[in-house]
């Protein structure tokens, strides 16, 4: 059996028992979300350094703190483990005294919620499911459509009118019945939760779905254990509905308790400038839910959050910081990222990274500091916003000319450059 000990809801407080609510029966779905909370002690007596080492270089190596059972946990997989990337070049750029590149976009389906989809399939299947369903802007549906394919459920995809042609390639090459909603992401997710109700699928919705964040927290957990002996001050995520900077916060949380670590780091929370709830909401403590805004970065194009409160704790409880960035921030992040490190990063993904250089700019993180940024999704999710971020090529005649003009010009901009 699984190690969970209770569910507590992140508005009132109160506790269930595991099993019996997705959310708080009395803060009801829209506030009422709920964490799970495992039995440490258990936990820790058997996942130990020691443990580790014979593990299967997958998520599913943290298997004592996942919300399954032991006969629907997989003991291997290729899901997790993502590479840590040292990035001296882009930390000079960015101004700090070191960066990794947490790449992400190496999983599966191409992104950091193939943690999410694999845990919620793997529950729906323990809990005898043979539909799943969610709604999202692109990479949750993506990650779900792999993961159910993988192991043979039918998927249901929600998504709004706003997703990028790679995204929804995926979905359908996965074999997913894809619902393209006309209307917004908020329209999408209200319409997959009423069908879920009503035609009894299961919900792969974070935020009425608490085991999904306990899939994200893999990432922080591997990050803790990459990084024990060498911990960086600040992780910067990316933000629009709130689950993954939740989920990173509480695997470095849940890694010190166990004892596998000493330290927690600071978490920064990036929006996009006109997408920026959550950020609002640290310091209001309540939620817009106008929404209003606009981003170019698909994937955190979120004006109303579900997991609002459980993004803004994560960033309190580690004395973090959000910052905002504009859509000129984020396509710099996307160019730099690729020159500088070689990692090609959707929009999304490299807002980490526009982040990371607003808040030095903004002295919310030390020049002197070291720094994780999450790459939550690969750049060929979203050729439309790479391109208008990274420019065109030169369309020539087959003269050699036309070469040298070109590298002639280039070096002259390069000069010109350099010198202011």
């Amino acid at each position: 059996m699984s190690l969970i000990s209770e569910m507590v809801c992140v508005q009132c407080g109160s506790g269930h028992a595991p099993g019996t609510a997705m959310t708080c029966p009395t803060c009801g779905p829209d506030e009422g979300i709920l964490e799970i909370r495992f039995d440490l002690n258990r936990a820790r007596s058997t996942l130990t350094l020691d443990t580790l080492r014979s593990r299967t270089l997958s998520h599913w190596r943290y298997r004592e703190l996942l919300p399954l059972d032991a006969s629907h946990c997989p003991q291997d997989g290729h899901i997790g483990w993502t590479p840590l990337i040292e990035s001296p070049r882009l930390a000079q750029a960015l101004g700090v005294r070191r960066l990794w590149l947490k790449d992400d976009g190496r999983n599966a389906s191409g992104s950091f919620k193939d943690r999410a989809s694999s845990v919620g399939v793997a529950h729906a299947m323990q809990l005898g499911f043979s539909t799943i369903a969610c709604a999202s802007t692109g990479n949750a549906a993506s990650s779900l459509a792999h993961c159910a394919a993988a192991a043979g459920l039918q998927a249901n995809i929600f998504v709004s009118r706003i997703i990028p042609d790679g995204k929804l390639a995926q979905l359908l090459a996965y074999g997913a019945r894809v619902f393209k909603i006309e209307g917004t992401y908020a329209d999408a997710y209200d319409l997959c939760t009423r069908a879920c109700r009503e035609l009894g699928w299961y919900n792969r919705n974070c935020a009425i779905n608490p085991y999904l964040v306990e899939g994200k927290k893999t990432g922080g957990m591997e990050l803790a254990e990459q990084l024990r002996d060498d911990p960086p001050d600040w992780v910067a995520c990316s933000v629009g509905d709130g689950c993954s900077i939740a989920g990173v916060h509480k695997g470095f949380v849940e890694m010190h308790d166990i004892g596998i670590t000493d330290w927690t780091p600071s978490m920064l929370g990036v929006q996009a400038e006109h997408v920026a709830p959550i950020a609002d909401a640290v310091h209001s403590g309540q939620l817009d839910r106008s929404g209003d805004g606009d981003t170019y970065a698909d994937s955190i194009n979120v004006p109303v959050p579900r997991n609002w409160r459980k993004a803004v704790n994560a960033v309190t409880r580690s004395n973090g910081a959000y910052v905002r960035v504009s859509d000129e921030q984020i396509k710099r992040a996307v160019r730099e990222t690729g020159q500088l490190t070689g990692v090609f990063a959707e929009p999304a993904a490299a807002a980490a990274v526009a982040g990371v250089a607003e808040a030095v700019a903004s002295g919310v993180v030390d020049r002197d500091a070291s720094v994780v940024a999450m790459i939550t999704g690969n750049g060929l999710k979203d050729i439309r916003g790479a391109i208008d971020a990274v420019g065109q090529p030169f369309v020539i005649p087959p003269d050699l000319k036309h070469v040298h003009d070109i590298v002639q010009q280039s070096a002259s901009q390069d000069h010109a450059n350099t010198r202011t």
